[in-house]
């Protein structure tokens, strides 16, 4: 049997009863003195972020945009973390665990000292219940099913112990990003499908903060769970602020009406950078930006939907479309130099991982090429510099964009201008999300923006291209593509099957990354860097993710927002002068233990969160 243990610095996450105070390792959040999301006006120990994206749902089994992971990852605990700073895998709910020598049977060793927000103890009757009805409903598993897909069967023995019996080896079983939900409340759920868990506040949860108010596309509010087992946080609330223009947060942030801002152009970071009580943060991407291709909507039994232009089938067009646009090109004049031009799918800050194809297989930019490639294939040029297909169809395609996302919008500009280069008029759907969202499901548009944040283990963005990911009916789906490949499959179980043998896991990574470049569905433009502000007024202390070098907000676990100090605002004692007005950093404490230096920082209230 091979034991899993707390790694080094695990046991700073234990409390330090004798002292009165807990070390606080990942620091990262921020405070505003604003109105609240209940109208109310917030204080020194409220946090008010700016968000542009609204939630999808509130239910961890259906929700899939980053907002909603985020507070998700705020609001319940999961089976294993992130380290806040190198992000490899460390203990969670699960404190310890035995391997099989065969690899198909997990036992973890369950913390017995955490409580669901309303009391009740969290067991690991919980976590098997969780896992368990992803296997058995379908709906269940619409934003994680990939995680347990090989599970054969998971049992609790007794509260402090969980086993997972797999029917294949998996190389996930320390990455299982699925929300841990209390049994004795979501057994009451009917439809699992339906059920967006937005029909009582507080939502009983087991994380640092727990969701206590929802107004759909205005605000999120979460107050800190003083019992938290960590350790409480340092702001007492959380308000999560929809603002879907980024010029109008970035005068919040200025005004002081919202603390942290996340997306911003290189222009706005550039501008905030000398700007007074601001500090801007560039953080090495962990995302990527990226367009998806129609090749046509199907389920996962081979029924077609939707209206996809039906020359988009064909791979040949589908390369030019990639020859024809200028990612150096996107790179200074949309990110201004902080991105890079992007080929594999999996950002380079993941360097085990990341993969560039060989000269010889590359789609550079080069329109001569690219009309050449068309030409040879049979898609003649009319005279008002259209192409048609072969089948007679002329090249006009609807082009999707996030109307909430500036690069965004400027990347669909050049894309346009770009493909008319070579024949193909792009009709530039600039869109509400829900807009967006719409049409994928619905199988109803072209080319289509995206991008996702990529999680330290790769797994999840890879499986969104599995045939499995495809959906059951028209409607919802997993991914942001049609892509279905026999041969990317296999190499996703064999990926997955790995779990002693990470160079060889790394290697079928790479294949399928080949696959979904060579197949040019599914196409990145760039990583670029994230660029973000907070008010350092309002902040006493925060930490990036990894460290140094990382990103605030968007981190792989609540380690920003959970762990973040407000600066100790003080009421004025005299007249002209408003609360807060006086600012100090809080109070910090180093204390040596056996020879080591710790970091404690005084509790003030609460803060985390994550997108």
């Amino acid at each position: 049997m091979v034991t899993q243990q707390d790694p080094p610095g695990q046991r700073r996450f234990r409390r330090l009863p004798a002292l009165g105070a807990a070390m606080a390792f990942a620091v990262s959040a921020l405070p505003t003195a604003t109105a609240n999301a209940d109208g109310g006006e917030g204080g020194p120990d409220t946090l008010t972020i700016a968000v542009s994206q609204p939630v999808d749902s509130l239910s961890p089994f259906l929700a899939q945009r980053l907002i909603s992971t985020n507070l998700h990852r705020l609001n319940y605990d999961y089976l294993t973390n992130y380290d806040p700073k190198t992000t490899e895998a460390i203990p969670a709910l699960a404190e310890s665990w035995d391997i099989s020598e065969d690899g198909l049977t997990w036992t973890y060793t369950i913390r017995d000292d955490v409580r669901w927000s309303d009391g009740e103890p969290l067991t690991a009757e919980d976590i098997a219940w969780t896992y368990t009805t992803m296997m058995e409903d379908e709906d269940a598993a619409t934003a994680n099913g990939n995680f347990v897909a090989n599970f054969e069967e998971v049992t609790a023995p007794d509260d402090t112990t969980l086993e997972i019996g797999l029917a294949e080896p998996q190389a996930t079983m320390l990455a299982l990003d699925i929300p841990i939900v209390p049994k004795h409340i979501w057994a009451e759920v009917e439809d699992f499908g339906e059920f967006d868990n937005d029909e009582g506040f507080p939502i009983v949860g087991s994380g640092p903060f727990i969701i206590t108010g929802h107004q759909p596309n205005q605000s999120v509010t979460l107050e800190a769970n003083e019992d938290y087992w960590r350790d409480p946080p340092a702001f007492d609330r959380l308000v999560f602020r929809f603002m879907p223009e980024q010029d109008a947060q970035v005068e919040a942030l200025r005004s002081g009406e919202v603390s942290l801002i996340s997306g911003l152009t290189p222009a706005q970071a550039d501008d905030l950078e000398n700007a007074e009580n601001i500090t801007v943060n560039q953080a090495t991407g962990k995302r990527f930006q990226a367009f998806t291709i129609n090749p046509g909507a199907r389920t996962r039994d081979g029924d077609e939907f939707g209206d996809g232009h039906p020359a988009l089938q064909d791979k040949v067009l589908r390369q030019a479309i990639m020859r024809a646009i200028d990612k150096d090109e996107i790179v200074e004049k949309v990110y201004g130099g902080y991105a890079v031009p992007a080929q594999g799918y999996i950002p380079a800050r993941y360097d085990t991982y990341h993969w560039e194809p060989a000269a010889q297989d590359r789609l550079d930019f080069d329109a001569d090429a690219a009309n050449e490639m068309l030409d040879e294939a049979g898609y003649e040029m009319g005279a008002d510099g259209v192409r048609e297909s072969p089948d007679g169809d002329p090249l006009e395609l609807r082009m999707h964009v996030h109307n909430d996302r500036p690069d965004y919008v400027s990347m669909g500009k050049l894309l346009q201008e770009r493909l008319a280069e070579i024949g193909i008029e792009i009709d530039n759907r600039t869109v509400d999300p829900g807009v967006l969202s719409d049409a994928l499901h619905s199988g109803e548009y072209d080319l289509i923006f995206t991008g996702w944040s990529v999680n330290p283990d790769p797994d999840y963005v890879l499986g969104i291209h599995t045939c499995d990911a495809l959906p059951e009916e028209p409607g919802t789906m997993r991914g942001d593509a049609y892509f279905c490949d026999e041969e990317y499959d296999e190499l996703y179980e064999k990926q997955l099957g790995a779990y002693d043998d990470p160079e060889q896991r790394a290697e079928h990574i790479k294949k399928m990354q080949a696959i979904l470049y060579e197949e040019a569905v599914v196409n990145v433009l760039t990583y670029a860097d994230t660029l973000e502000a907070y008010r350092s007024d309002q902040i006493g202390s925060i930490q990036v993710q990894p460290d140094p070098g990382g990103n605030i907000w968007g981190q792989d676990g609540h380690w920003s927002l959970s762990s973040a100090t407000p600066v100790a605002a003080s009421a004025s004692v005299g007249s002209g002068m408003s609360t807060g007005a006086i600012a100090g950093l809080a109070a910090a404490v180093v204390l040596a233990v056996a020879g080591g230096a710790f970091l404690i920082w005084r509790r003030s209230s609460t803060a985390d969160d994550r997108e």
